[in-house]
């Protein structure tokens, strides 16, 4: 079972992929953690992607497929994995369809965590974080036991700049430019299936589970 996860940042498209990779027995493949592991293990295909991240430049869409068909290729996603981070344009997207068509294989299920734009803004705006030990918290969802201070160490929570609404609005206007039409693309294989992500985590994943079976 081949799965993508879309959706838009802060969806909670991450949380609900590591669910169903849990539940399902198969990888939860996050193309920044590959970057990294390829990185860090000094391959060849992780030095050519150094190249470009150490320039500040993107990973051209033929190298970061690469790296991804090199992971998919290892014996723990035999029976499938589940793709959260890539694709995120449509030229991607047509990459890794010819690159898994050439392989005589397919994504089974490409799954849009839903969620309006002004719920993304309002709840990663409660967002905070512990800049010393690096815990999050939320301040409806999972508030701290002290307001402003942290749990395990007791130091000062802070809104992240990257969760203050004038990003995350910035960061959602890309989303819906470069991401969304991935939905059209999808939608027109067969393979979308949409799920509500107001929902509770728990009632989004069960959602999921009846559309994998």
């Amino acid at each position: 079972m081949k799965i993508i996860m879309l959706g838009a940042p802060g969806a909670g498209k991450g949380t609900q992929a590591k669910m169903i990779a849990d539940k399902y027995g198969i990888p939860h493949v996050s193309t920044g953690d590959i970057f990294r592991a390829n990185i860090k293990n000094g391959t060849e295909l992780g030095m050519e992607a150094k190249k470009y991240m150490d320039q500040g430049l993107l990973v051209p869409d033929e190298l970061t497929v690469k790296i991804l068909l090199d992971r998919v290729a290892n014996e723990d996603c035999k029976n499938g994995y589940v793709l959260d981070g890539f694709p995120r344009t449509i030229p991607q997207a047509n990459v890794l369809d010819k690159a898994l068509t050439e392989l005589g294989d397919q994504i089974d299920f490409a799954i849009d965590v839903d969620v309006p734009d002004e719920n993304i803004v309002k709840r990663m705006g409660g967002r905070r974080a512990c800049l010393s030990c690096g815990a999050t918290y939320h301040i409806e969802h999972v508030p701290p036991k002290a307001e402003g201070i942290c749990d395990t160490c007791g130091e000062k929570l802070v809104l992240r700049d990257d969760d203050k609404p004038e990003t995350v609005q910035n960061r959602l206007n890309v989303y819906h430019e470069q991401t969304q039409p991935l939905i059209e693309f999808y939608e027109a294989k067969g393979v979308l299936r949409t799920v509500d992500g107001t929902q509770d985590m728990k009632d989004v994943f069960k959602s999921i589970v009846a559309i994998l079976g």
